[in-house]
């Protein structure tokens, strides 16, 4: 076969795949960079005050992060059932799952913000080792916690807009809450304009102020803007038993594999944290920061995936599924050599932005080389199995998956090369060794096409 050949049978000539692929991914893409850096500015400005405001806001954030993670999960599931609705002209049936998503979001958001708020040490003890910052990470959580409810209900919001193809409205409230975030923070972190200076506790105070105003903007377009669903208060206390059940048994395993990522993560910031090295969990917290930030457009492009695959399923167009597929796996292996690349290349000037510690700075060096390798195999299989295997109908796969994975390969993995060696990267680079791992289990499952299935039946 010619080179001309083989790029044809792998790339589809649907050329609307193409333009609904750049019309979801770039404004989702987008959102997700705007979503991302309202953590980024409290990162970046709270690491010119040192080490311990450093790791204060990282494990104070923690918690956030967690429930972020959560929340893609709920919203996992929620884009499948919409969007294979969506496909099939079913708005009556998509107002009433909307309404137990969005109920779901709110009562996880507020469980969250009260354990938070009233157990803050539980979670912090988790996490640090003598590196200081204790007092800043308790700061930091109490405060944010309150942002914990008006962040899950617009996430829940924004995921719905995006299951109808709406993704633009998402994308203009987290630029409307970037700003907020990045005013706030200039004018509470350090005091300016006759504000005073509160340093993490003003970094708080400005990420709360965001997820409001971000809320607010979502509450405006779905009440007065939007044209597909038709959005009325009654539709928020609306319910029907069996589309609730057949929420539920589509979210559950998505937020269940969530649940799972969010164990692992726990454990490898515990596991890190125990170490004797000193800039540890500075130079966690700058590398996560670089490795959020490179999974933008990854994210970006596999939730536009998803949307697109979710909405063929239902419009019964299985044909072009196999076809869809093909595009898909050759895109994110060439988007992971280039994130991969660019990680490597882009690691000592950012590094270089935070005021930490040389030792921390040279950690950090160590964790970001490490990333560069792995982002290869993450774009690879998680991106494919969420924009296609979960998003094509197979909910449980993922969960099954990552279990085993984690509890029988990265954790017993991890802690024998902790106890015999102290070394930061090496202990890192198991905890990120599924990464590369999945892929194989990943091009077995993709390329058999047995997880197209039609869950609105």
């Amino acid at each position: 076969m010619s080179k001309l050949g083989f790029l044809t049978a792998i790339f589809t000539k649907d050329r609307d795949f193409y333009k609904n692929l750049s019309r979801l991914a770039l404004p989702l893409a987008l959102g997700y960079l705007v979503t991302f850096s309202v953590t980024l500015t409290d990162s970046i400005m709270i690491g010119r005050l040192g080490d311990e405001a450093t790791s204060g806001v990282y494990v104070g954030g923690m918690v956030g992060t967690m429930l972020g993670m959560l929340m893609t999960g709920v919203e996992g599931g929620a884009q499948v059932s919409i969007s294979q609705r969506w496909g099939k002209g079913e708005v009556d049936s998509i107002k009433k799952i909307v309404s137990i998503f969005t109920l779901t979001s709110f009562l996880i958001g507020t469980i969250c913000a009260a354990l938070s708020f009233a157990f803050p040490t539980l979670f912090i003890n988790l996490f640090l080792k003598n590196e200081g910052g204790e007092e800043e990470a308790l700061q930091y959580l109490r405060v944010i916690s309150l942002s914990f409810p008006p962040f899950c209900l617009a996430s829940a919001l924004r995921a719905t807009m995006r299951s109808v193809e709406s993704a633009k409205v998402g994308t203009v409230a987290s630029f409307i809450s970037f700003g907020f975030n990045l005013i706030f923070n200039y004018l509470l972190i350090f005091g300016k304009l006759g504000f005073p200076k509160l340093g993490v506790f003003g970094a708080g105070i400005s990420t709360v102020i965001a997820r409001l105003a971000e809320l607010v903007v979502m509450l405006i377009y779905i009440t007065f803007f939007d044209k597909k669903l038709k959005f009325h208060p009654r539709m928020f206390v609306s319910f029907d038993r069996k589309l609730s059940i057949s929420f539920f048994k589509t979210s559950l395993p998505v937020t269940g594999g969530q649940i799972i990522w969010i164990i692992n993560t726990f454990f490898a910031s515990f596991l890190l944290g125990k170490l004797d090295t000193v800039g540890v969990i500075p130079a966690l917290a700058v590398a996560n920061t670089l490795n959020s930030l490179s999974y933008i457009l990854m994210n970006g492009l596999s939730s536009a995936v998803g949307i697109i695959i979710s909405k063929t399923v239902g419009e019964g167009k299985r044909e072009k599924i196999r076809e869809y597929s093909y595009t898909v796996q050759a895109i994110f292996i060439l988007l992971g050599l280039i994130t991969g690349g660019a990680l490597f290349l882009l690691r000592a000037p950012f590094v270089s932005i935070y005021n930490i510690s040389l030792e921390a700075k040279a950690i950090a060096m160590s964790l970001i080389g490490v990333l560069s390798v792995t982002i290869i195999g993450t774009c690879y299989q998680s991106a494919c199995l969420l924009g296609l295997v979960k998003s094509g109908g197979d909910v449980s796969f993922i969960l099954k998956n990552d279990a085993l994975f984690i509890f029988l390969v990265v954790i017993p993995l991890s802690v024998t090369v902790f106890n015999l060696t102290k070394d930061p990267a090496l202990v890192f680079l198991t905890l990120k060794a599924d990464q590369i791992l999945k892929c194989a289990v990943a091009a077995v499952k993709i390329n058999r096409f047995k997880w197209v299935k039609d869950i609105t039946k």
